[in-house]
């Protein structure tokens, strides 16, 4: 499964205004129920929240990717949100979050929700690819880099990645 085929524009927030871990959480919920009949927020946030409990998804470089699995869930689905600032989300590297990738699978998938992980913290990885979306002014610009940056990967081009992980 491909990264941009987890997101659609409905699922993705430009510059939001928050200043928590909690209060991202939250949004992200908000966005991954879009356009998803069956998903209640709650339902979704506490999964987010459970995984967030057992230690940071702030994976450095600016970036967050909560993740959780949840029961009944057909297929994975994403959301993507860039922040109107920086906030401390107790990242590996102590630096302010600036964009965050939520992640829901079903609760079986567990090689699936590894191999996305993956997959995200090799896209985030690339300096030019974060930095085109924390620029961009659409939803469908985002759309449009992940989907440049899953092409990239899979030609295995890795220009400007960042030495540490």
């Amino acid at each position: 499964m491909r990264i941009d085929d987890l997101l659609c524009p409905e699922r993705i927030g430009l510059r939001l205004a928050v200043s928590t871990r909690e209060g991202l959480i939250e949004e992200l919920s908000a966005l991954l129920i879009a356009g998803e009949s069956g998903l209640d927020r709650q339902t979704v946030l506490r999964a987010l929240l459970e995984r967030e409990h057992l230690g940071s998804t702030g994976i450095g470089h600016g970036v967050a990717l909560p993740h959780g699995r949840l029961k009944g869930l057909p297929r994975s689905i994403g959301a993507f949100a860039s922040l109107a600032q920086g906030m401390d989300y107790h990242a590996i590297d102590h630096k302010p979050v600036t964009m965050a990738f939520a992640l829901l699978v079903p609760d079986d998938a567990a090689e699936e929700h590894l191999l996305i992980l993956s997959r995200l913290a090799g896209i985030f990885r690339n300096h030019d690819t974060r930095q085109e979306l924390l620029a961009a002014q659409t939803t469908e610009e985002i759309c449009q880099h992940f989907a440049r940056a899953e092409n990239d990967a899979a030609r295995g081009l890795h220009v400007h990645t960042d030495s540490h992980g």
